[in-house]
């Protein structure tokens, strides 16, 4: 029955009852319904089956890093099985237990995260209502909304959201009007009829006047519709169908995509660096020290494993996450809340922000801006102009004096009276209860205020101040209080105007007015319509005119000048002679009740009218958001408004907040989004690339997905907002999905990676900037991290490759890689931003998280590290005597033959701290080497400290950002190194971890081997500086030259 392929808008509704076997009268049979039923199913969303617990958990261990752990957590455990018992075995399980403990840890926060993460699909479900009036055999009987099937007769009426997609029938009232914004992203309810559209009509949502979609709200009549698609097939279906489809093409973050080839690299490396440290010391493997061959073989497996334990940066994840969750904080304290962490990064490198223009780019507050009424005669127009871009009636009225022309006064009296919205003062706020347009013109009656009373002025502003929630309504509630409303004429397509029928006080008389005539009609509509009807005009001072030729184009005249400027404007009439209206009271029984109850009727009724005034009004821009759009051209991020609102309007407000300049040509910027879809591939990346800003008009879900997907693939990353269930797949496509926090559906929330709690335009580029500032600190610790562990295998390699005993154990690398390097790194996080991160262009997503120079200072400083290390230990053994210990000192060939020293004769060594060496003098470097070890591990601790020290900025010298301009990290320092004395000072501690206490000269020791960590990335820092510079100043020219 239903047919995808049939435009049901194009037909009469005979010919779609006719395609369905129908009639409006007595609808499907039961018969019909079972065979719809099996054809098309029931009236619901797919349901999608969530991600198995078991599955999220094994996906939190596909990850690099996690697997290289993992890894040595499975070689370190077995190598523990291999001990001989006692302490040292039991301590042995230390380093594979901690190892497993964080992967643990890692998993649960990895697995919470993602089983929160996918509730948009949910959110489209509880869109759909649950019941619906529908015609079966005859009888108009509520029904479960699923079970509606393609041919069913609805009933619809105000209040109502729609059950499924519709084609109208009939309309039981003057005017259906529909909200559908969340569906289109229009920012006025939408008016529905029942006439078959013209051949040739635009295949969109916004053009199918006649149609009614699921999920909509009926804001205004009562009528008949046919339903034609029904659960995935609706237009709320497909939408459902795209975030799937979506979430599958969902790319990792650039963070993501860096991290992972990272690890991948470090594992390589890791290898590569454990089998040759392994393999150089095969000739040892046979050394009678060690019992056996196959002993050998398993110490120095153990020293290559220590290798892996110190290259592997054990705390990187866990400092990433928790850096990602600071920016959060920051984000969310300037309005921006990160639902999905790596989004805060993602941030960073966005080159192109998509906005929807309602209510992000402009208020989504209707607001009245001029208003016009004739001056001494009908050719003299007195325009004012209006400040204020909030429902709030708070505003200057620029014009002459408002007191100076009774016209003001009649003028207010139509925005009132003909009007059925209201504007309401909730929690410091105001807000609309209706139609936008005529919420704008309650607030301009508000603005106004009294000008002929001045009494009544005083009080207004008296209680404004006191009590804003009581004056908000204070102007129109005096004049309904004053005028009696008796019959509303609802608006119609055909004639595009309302009106209201008033009893009227006597002190409000025209001249022309008999007394037995008491009654006057307000009337609002299109203007070139109503100025047609208008026989008379009211001038300035109240007196009523004959409306000639001359002023009839003053008038029409004046409406092309706001239409230009894309500007809605509504022309205000009146009528007083009103023939048998004239004494209507609202009686049924009276004779004029019959004229009323005909909608044919009201476009006779509103003849012969009075012109009064013009109103123009428009959705204004945020004032905040041209400067922001400003900030983003000098950041190098460009900004594409995807509305769907008609194409003038879009462009206007383009051009009011600096997406388009006076004079640029529009002609490859200004598209609707079918007139760019009907281009070829080439020419729309072609205009897609070339680096201005743009505007799409009149879009559909659809064609904002595709927008997305085209930017990514020409190498955009693309930030989107939106607030409407037709945004939800494209915040799923895009890079990082932007929702609205006060206006955004439930929907656009979940599909979303950031919502904007304000729905701002300016809190995007505010995060932005932090996204840039986290990457760059993200840079700093991951260099400061990744040129420790490099020292740490230095340290082992230089060790090994020498021949020297074993300086650093595993489970003192671990706690240094955990514990010792955390704090600082975390506090890393907290490097204030650099002062000109908003005037370079986004970093590239393909950019290398570590570059070949960046690689290079991570190896002379880890080389540096590494030789710090062996050196002190070395420098113990061989010429320190400062310590007073009385231990002996040896030679270099000594020191690095040491597993021959059982083959040297007359080799002894002194006792000293409690060790006997007089039997086994080659205990010496093992037991002995404790003062040496903890020298060694000291310096390692001192120089990650000055090393982070360095990391406050890529390139900035110590100099221009001294320690103090990150306190956070001089904690963190302090804490470091408290930790450090923690395990050296306390006895249980220092027997786990090999240590034993430092005297004042070994701590001068340290600091002379480590201090000079800061000259050497002081010298690389200078370099840096001269290449980055270079590097900008390229990249600036390249930017210029794309959008000039």
């Amino acid at each position: 029955m239903a047919d995808d392929g049939v435009r049901f808008e194009l037909q009469t509704p005979a010919q779609v009852l006719a395609h369905f076997g129908v009639t409006e009268e007595s609808g499907l049979s039961a018969e019909q319904v079972a065979a719809a039923r099996a054809a098309h199913g029931y009236n619901e969303l797919d349901k999608e089956e969530g991600t198995p617990l078991w599955k999220l958990v094994l996906e939190q261990f596909d990850d690099a890093l996690v697997k290289i752990l993992l890894g040595a957590a499975v070689v370190s455990f077995a190598l523990a099985m291999l001990e001989d018992g006692g302490e040292e075995g039991i301590g042995a399980f230390v380093e594979p237990l901690v190892i497993l403990v964080i992967l643990v840890l890692n998993a649960i926060v990895g697995v919470w995260q993602e089983s929160n993460a996918e509730a948009a699909l949910e959110a489209l479900k509880d869109l759909q209502p649950e019941n619906a009036r529908v015609m079966r055999d005859g009888e108009m009987v509520t029904l479960p909304a699923r079970e509606l099937v393609p041919g069913d007769v609805v009933e619809i009426r105000v209040g109502d959201k729609v059950p499924a997609d519709l084609r109208l029938l009939s309309m039981k009232t003057t005017a259906i009007r529909v909200e559908q914004a969340q569906m289109t992203g229009e920012s006025t309810s939408v008016n529905k009829d029942i006439d078959a559209l013209p051949q040739g009509t635009e295949n969109i949502i916004q053009a199918k006047t006649n149609m009614l979609f699921a999920a909509t709200v009926v804001v205004n009549g009562l009528g008949h519709g046919v339903v034609t698609q029904v659960g995935m097939k609706t237009e709320i279906g497909k939408i459902q169908q795209s975030v799937q489809d979506a979430s599958k093409d969902e790319e990792d973050t650039p963070l993501t995509k860096k991290l992972d080839e990272f690890g991948e690299l470090l594992s390589k490396v890791i290898a590569i660096i454990c089998i040759v440290v392994w393999v150089i010391n095969y000739k040892n493997f046979f050394d009678p020290i060690y019992g056996s061959v196959f002993k050998g073989c398993i110490y120095y497996f153990k020293i290559a494993v220590a290798l892996a334990v110190a290259a592997i940066p054990e705390g990187l994840p866990a400092v990433i996450t928790t850096c990602l969750a600071l920016g959060t904080r920051k984000m969310a304290k300037k309005n921006a809340i990160v639902r999905k962490l790596p989004s805060v990064e993602t941030l960073g490198c966005t080159t192109v922000i998509c906005s929807d223009k309602t209510g992000t780019l402009t208020t989504n507050e209707m607001s009245c801006v001029t208003f016009s009424h004739l001056g001494k005669s009908e050719t003299e127009l007195v325009t004012y102009d209006v400040e204020g871009h909030t429902y709030a009636p708070i505003g200057k009225i620029e014009g002459a004096p408002l007191g100076q022309f009774k016209a003001v006064s009649s003028l207010a009296t139509v925005c009132s009276l003909c009007n059925e919205s209201a504007v309401e003062f909730h929690d410091g706020k105001y807000v609309r209860v209706g139609e936008p347009t005529e919420a704008a013109l309650k607030v301009l009656v508000e603005k106004i205020g009294f000008p002929h009373d001045n009494v009544k002025q005083a009080e207004l502003e008296s209680l404004r101040s006191a009590h804003p929630e009581k004056a908000v309504q204070f102007c129109n509630d005096y004049l309904e209080e004053q005028n009696k409303k008796l019959a509303v004429l609802e608006f119609s397509r055909d004639r595009k105007s309302m009106s209201v029928l008033c009893s009227k006080t006597s002190s409000q008389r025209a001249t022309r007015s008999s007394a037995s005539n008491q009654n006057l009609l307000l009337v609002k509509g299109a203007p070139e319509g109503l100025i047609d009807r208008c026989t008379h005009v009211e001038l300035g001072d109240g007196t009523i005119k004959p409306l000639t030729d001359a002023g009839r184009q003053v008038l029409l005249t004046q409406v092309s000048s706001l239409a230009r400027k894309s500007l809605r404007c509504l022309a205000l009439a009146k009528k007083e002679d009103l023939g048998e209206l004239g004494s209507y009271d609202g009686d049924r029984h009276h004779p004029a009740h019959k004229m009323l109850e005909k909608t044919e009727n009201f476009a006779a009724i509103e003849s012969g009218l009075t012109f009064i005034g013009l109103v123009s009004m428009l959705d204004p821009p945020r004032p905040e958001v041209r400067p922001m759009i400003e900030m983003c051209h000098t950041a190098g991020i460009r900004v594409i408004c995807i509305t769907g609102d008609n194409k003038l309007t879009a462009e206007s407000i383009c051009h009011k907040i600096g997406i388009f300049k006076d004079g640029d040509d529009l002609s490859t910027r200004s598209f609707t989004g079918a007139e760019f879809f009907a281009l070829p591939l080439e020419k729309r990346n072609e205009y897609l690339s070339d680096g201005h800003g743009m505007v799409f008009s009149r879009t559909e879900p659809k064609h904002k997905q595709q927008l997305v997907k085209m930017l990514k693939q020409l190498g955009e990353v693309a930030a989107m907002t939106g607030d409407g269930v037709n945004d939800a797949p494209a915040l799923k496509q895009a890079d990082i999905g932007i929702a609205m926090g006060i206006t955004g559906t439930e929907v656009a929330k979940e599909a979303s990676d950031m919502v904007l709690a304000d729905d701002n335009f300016a809190t995007i580029v505010s995060a932005v900037e932090e996204g840039r500032a986290i990457y760059n600190n993200m840079q700093a610790f991951i260099r400061y991290l990744i040129s420790s562990n490099i020292g740490e295998v230095a340290a082992i390699f230089f060790t090994a490759a020498l021949g020297l005993p074993e300086g650093l154990i595993p489970v003192q690398l671990l706690w240094v890689n955990l514990v010792t390097d955390g704090p600082p790194a975390t506090a890393l996080g907290f490097n204030p931003p650099d002062a000109d991160i908003m005037k370079k262009p986004p970093r590239r997503s393909d950019d290398a998280l570590i570059t070949g120079w960046v690689f290079f200072r991570y190896m002379v400083v880890g080389i540096y590290v590494g030789f710090a290390c062996v050196g002190i230990f070395a420098y113990w053994y061989m010429y320190y005597e400062a310590s007073g210990d009385g231990h002996t000192l040896i030679t270099y060939d000594q020191l690095t033959h040491w597993t021959k020293c059982h083959e040297w004769e007359n080799f002894t060594v002194n006792n000293f701290d409690g060790m006997d060496f007089s039997s086994d003098p080659c205990r010496y470097f093992t037991d002995g080497k404790k003062t040496a070890s903890t020298l060694s591990l000291s310096v390692l601790v001192a120089i990650e400290m000055f090393n982070a020290l360095n990391a406050l900025s890529e390139d900035g010298s110590l100099i221009t950002m001294p320690p103090w301009s990150n306190p956070y990290l001089m904690i963190a320092m302090v804490v470091s190194f408290a930790m450090h004395f923690v395990i050296l000072y306390v006895d249980v501690l220092a027997d786990t971890f090999s240590v034993i206490p430092l005297d004042l000269n070994e701590w001068l020791m340290v600091l002379a081997f480590s201090l000079p960590v800061i000259l050497i990335d002081e010298v690389l820092k200078f370099i840096g500086r001269r290449m980055h510079a270079r590097e900008l100043k390229e990249r600036m020219e390249e930017w210029e030259k794309k959008t000039q």
